[in-house]
């Protein structure tokens, strides 16, 4: 470990101090991680570093920044330790009770973009377990007619997408309300969205120790074949006639569970409308529509 406090360093020096700690623990992001938690808690932008990088940090901006050093450390990611993430390109407050927003993600947000190629008109959203908000938040920012309702079982989580939408400037365009999946909700939906849980349950304590120890479990486990909550989605959103005609579910999948969810899906009445692959090539959304009465757009 190396000795020392952020105290009375400039800014680069914090900076070369927190990858040189980092590094001796064996983190291989050191510079990305140590860059992205001064920014972070300094407040600063890359320009703020460039142009005034010797500025010295005060008592109270060392210890803050040497705290997190120490928590990032220990195993803890860097977005829990800022509270906050950047996904779609726009800022999002994060709790214990929300998933750090990841690219892969972004993925869904495009293939339902995709599903609406005329972004003016108005269409109603759903976002099954929408967490932090992420999703929603990011299909309104670029769709400016729509209007979309967040569900999800956590109430600290739906505190956290209130406030992320209005942050973001969609929150007179968005509706929360607590829910366990499809109970309690009537149709009409254009498009309803979901990332929800898919880790096989046993899988979860092998999972990376950011991941395992600090993602809420909830957010994570699937059940004992990782498809539970698929067939939650499907057969509620079939019953309860969820969809309005022509509409889309758009919903992420794990790497290796495309087939099985189709097969769900086929069984449950839906057509097929297609895969898309993540940046890394892995399968990552599938998208549905209901087979009968059912009419591409």
């Amino acid at each position: 470990m190396i000795a020392g406090t952020s105290r009375g360093l400039s800014r680069r020096e914090a900076l070369r101090r927190g990858i040189a700690l980092l590094s001796s623990g064996g983190n291989a992001e050191a510079a990305g991680d140590a860059r992205f938690l001064l920014l972070g808690l300094l407040g600063l932008e890359a320009r703020d570093l460039l142009l005034d990088g010797d500025r010295i940090l005060d008592a109270q901006a060392g210890d803050a920044l040497d705290a997190a050093f120490a928590r990032r450390l220990a195993g803890e990611p860097v977005a829990r330790i800022l509270g906050a993430w950047e996904f779609w390109g726009l800022p999002f407050r994060l709790a214990p009770e929300t998933l750090v927003p990841r690219p892969d993600t972004e993925t869904l947000v495009a293939t339902a973009l995709a599903c609406a190629p005329d972004r003016t008109v108005p269409l109603r959203c759903l976002d099954l377990g929408t967490g932090s908000g992420c999703i929603l938040v990011a299909l309104l920012s670029e769709l400016p007619q729509a209007f979309a309702v967040g569900l999800d079982r956590s109430t600290e989580a739906l505190r956290i997408a209130r406030h992320n939408a209005t942050t973001n400037g969609v929150g007179d365009r968005a509706a929360f309300a607590v829910g366990d999946w499809c109970d309690a909700l009537r149709g009409g939906f254009d498009l309803v969205v979901s990332n929800p849980p898919y880790i096989v349950r046993d899988v979860i304590q092998h999972l990376d120790r950011d991941v395992r120890l600090h993602d809420p479990r909830a957010a994570l486990d699937g059940g004992p074949d990782g498809l539970d909550a698929y067939r939650r989605i499907l057969d509620g959103v079939r019953d309860a006639t969820l969809l309005a005609p022509g509409g889309r579910l758009v919903l992420e999948i794990g790497y290796d569970q495309a087939e099985a969810v189709r097969a769900l899906a086929r069984g449950a009445g839906y057509a097929d409308l297609g895969l898309a692959r993540d940046l890394a090539g892995h399968d990552r959304v599938l998208s549905f529509g209901l087979s009968f009465g059912h009419t591409d757009a």
